[in-house]
């Protein structure tokens, strides 16, 4: 079992799906733990509403109509978001001259996404934002990293995928067969964060079941 013992870890989004899977593993694991997620049920219930709309590829948004608020959002919750998190946590990891950045981006950052291209380019920009970061922030001992996945069976995929048009197109997409579940991003999001990882740093770590093969 990797061990993180005396290490702290941050983890956004711990409340539901990849983020919670996370934290389960981080824990046994033996990480000192801190993670976000939202405590206000109504709260809640509105922010899991927007990321189903913007955050999956649930409905279409073709170019022509899709609205600069929809665009806006996309990038708001996807892009900016991570570097706000990674810009308050550096200055702390460069004074200890130590740390690990593992971003969650997507198959579609790499292969853009047809009909929901505001959301390629999001995962796209964090992809560019990772191996940016890598070069900036290696002299500081800090590694930055990605994991990659595509199809995931969470609460926010799960309304296309158990249908059965979604399950025909797992099926035929993805070469294993099937999604990906929330613990199977988990384990390499550890890795990336364990004493295993000590040499890998700008690099895109891919979870996908073999759907997008890129180096």
């Amino acid at each position: 079992m990797i061990s993180l013992a005396g290490k702290a870890a941050l983890i956004t989004g711990g409340s539901r799906g990849i983020g919670a899977a996370a934290v389960k593993l981080f824990a046994q694991a033996g990480a000192d733990l801190v993670f976000s997620y939202n405590s206000a049920k109504e709260a809640a219930k509105q922010v899991e509403q927007e990321a189903a709309r913007h955050g999956t590829r649930v409905e279409d948004a073709p170019i022509e109509k899709m609205t600069e608020k929809q665009w806006d959002d996309m990038l708001r919750i996807n892009l900016k978001s991570v570097y706000s998190v990674i810009h308050f946590a550096v200055p702390h990891m460069i004074k200890q001259k130590s740390g690990r950045i593992i971003a969650i981006s997507s198959t579609a950052g790499q292969r853009g996404e047809s009909l929901h291209t505001h959301y390629g380019a999001s995962k796209g920009g964090v992809i560019s934002l990772t191996k940016g970061l890598s070069t900036e922030l290696a002299r500081y001992g800090i590694l930055v990293n990605s994991v990659a996945p595509g199809w995931v069976a969470t609460d926010m995929s799960n309304p296309v995928l158990n249908t059965k048009a979604g399950r025909k197109m797992a099926a035929s997409v993805i070469p294993l067969g099937r999604a990906a579940t929330a613990e199977e991003i988990a384990g390499p999001i550890l890795f990336l964060a364990s004493d295993l990882a000590n040499f890998m740093t700008g690099e895109i770590l891919n979870v996908n079941g073999g759907s997008v093969l890129c180096g």
